[in-house]
């Protein structure tokens, strides 16, 4: 499709409103994406998907390469079947493996009825995710229930002072709505939404919207709650942020969430690739969000440069006292170095933090940095849109804008990474400590009993078999999956809870009402 014999091809997926896109595959004409995309197919008898191929253009309306169906109801249950489909229109085929699996994965139900309120459900749901059944389904990591209550002085979206409110409730992939209610700024939904959870460091999304008929729904306010995070059978009101999660906006929502899960089960997905959200905004160019990462980035390039400073410092010998013992230290390591004290000290650091932590020495402060930071950007956005809207797009250098985009998700991206191991080690996640520390100790033990050459062999002769093994394995580092499911310090503001007006509380709201 393009001038230089090639194409820059990415793939749109649709079953009825359910839409995804993959990832671009630059400056080639046989892509290969090996990507997952989980649809849910609520009709009994099956359904078409229809698939599109495009390939990307910078500035310009990106050209279409062809199109091809599935039909869902013409292929058997619990199998997974390869198809390759020519596309139609276009020139080529796309290779797909589709597998129609049955799953109880969502539901939606009235306040009254719930899994967890009937006993007998509830022991079969503890029995599912018990200890006994580790090796049984292992992607059925846990169960997520969620109870949308009400929402207290919501923002006035219509001309007449009220809104018409509803709710959307997302966990990755999985999302589900609630009911409208009209003209109304304290709306009850009374509503109970179930998850199958697939990965425990998933981040629950509870939007709330107000429905306009002729155009899109208008942003009310919207809070995210990591599943580990979750305190279970406590209702609480949890105040609504803003789009970016980095303030406060108007309004309050309860809500009762319950989290059962298996934690070996967790565990071991931890070191598997983090499914992809699908629907998701593209980025943009921001100057406030570069500005961002690029601190970020230096903060933790910083780090090394200080660590850099102090060792050479030592070699310079401005403290005798200092140098001396950092000179007795490194004789005495090099002398007695063996391979399985990396991971020892990794594993003494993570255990010297959590003794500062518990014996309440180690004060973690906020980072307000980054918090006006992202406050700041917020307003940035906002001209940025006004902006956009006078200028038009004629005026608009897509090229530099997109390297500019690039270099800005790199930063980002480098940044997030340094963030993520001072996290680690910070106990900012207990869990992923913990699973940091079990894997550290079996490190140090495999280290120190087995010799690095069968290590070695043996990680070798895994790599080179794996695509004799599973063909379609999609390649993944255990390390780095570990990583992103650690929360950056951007995250870190985004998820934290704010406190709620007290006004808000249904005591006071009574006695307001008396008075």
């Amino acid at each position: 499709m393009d001038s230089n014999g090639l194409s820059d091809p990415y793939v749109k997926f649709r079953l009825g409103h359910q839409k995804y896109k993959s990832k671009i595959m630059p400056k080639t004409l046989n892509p290969q994406w090996r990507e997952q995309f989980d649809f849910h197919l609520y009709e009994e008898r099956g359904g078409i998907i229809d698939i599109t191929a495009w390939d990307k253009d910078a500035g310009k309306r990106d050209d279409f390469i062809g199109r091809c169906q599935v039909d869902l109801s013409v292929l058997s249950r619990e199998q997974t079947h390869k198809l390759e489909l020519q596309l139609e229109e276009g020139e080529g085929h796309l290779v797909l493996l589709v597998t129609l699996t049955a799953s109880a994965t969502v539901s939606i139900s009235d306040l009254p009825i719930s899994s967890l309120e009937d006993q007998k459900e509830r022991d079969e749901i503890l029995k599912r995710y018990s200890p006994l059944r580790i090796f049984h389904n292992l992607k059925d990591v846990g169960f997520l229930q969620v109870k949308v209550i009400r929402a207290e002085g919501l923002m006035a979206a219509d001309v007449t002072g009220k809104s018409d409110p509803f709710c959307v409730v997302e966990l990755n992939n999985d999302r589900l709505l609630t009911h409208t209610v009209y003209k109304n700024l304290n709306p009850e939904w009374n509503k109970v939404f179930t998850f199958n959870i697939k990965d425990i460091h998933s981040v629950l999304e509870v939007t709330v919207y107000d429905e306009d008929r002729d155009r899109s729904a208008d942003f009310l306010g919207k809070v995210a709650i990591p599943l580990l995070s979750i305190q279970n059978g406590e209702q609480k009101a949890y105040v609504l942020k803003n789009k970016q999660l980095t303030g406060p906006t108007k309004g309050v929502i309860y809500l009762e969430i319950d989290v059962i899960f298996n934690a070996v089960k967790a565990s071991l997905r931890t070191l598997i690739p983090k499914e992809q959200k699908y629907i998701e905004e593209e980025n943009r160019l921001s100057k406030q969000m570069l500005l961002r990462n690029f601190i970020r980035t230096k903060r933790c390039v910083m780090v090394l440069i200080n660590a850099a400073y102090y060792v050479n410092s030592c070699f310079d010998w401005d403290s005798p006292p200092r140098s001396l013992a950092a000179f007795v230290l490194f004789l005495f390591v090099v002398w007695n170095f063996e391979l399985y004290m990396i991971p020892l000290v990794l594993l003494l650091l993570l255990t010297w933090n959590y003794f500062l932590i518990i014996s309440g020495k180690e004060n973690r402060q906020r980072d307000t940095v980054v918090e006006d930071m992202l406050e700041d950007e917020e307003e940035e956005d906002d001209k940025d849109d006004k902006d956009s809207e006078k200028k038009g797009f004629i005026n608009k250098i897509y090229a530099i804008q997109e390297v500019c985009i690039s270099v800005q998700n790199i930063l980002d991206e480098a940044a997030s990474l340094g963030e993520r191991i001072k996290n680690t080690f910070n106990w900012t996640v207990p869990f992923l400590s913990w699973l940091a520390i079990v894997a550290l100790c079996v490190f140090t033990v495999v280290l120190y009993f087995i010799p690095l050459r069968y290590i070695v062999l043996v990680w070798g002769i895994n790599k080179f078999t794996k695509k004799l093994r599973c063909p379609y394995a999609i390649d993944n580092n255990e390390l780095l999956d570990f990583l992103s499911r650690v929360p950056s310090d951007v995250q870190m503001v985004q998820y934290q809870e704010l406190k709620p007006d007290p006004s808000h509380s249904p005591c006071k709201r009574k006695k307001n009402n008396l008075g």
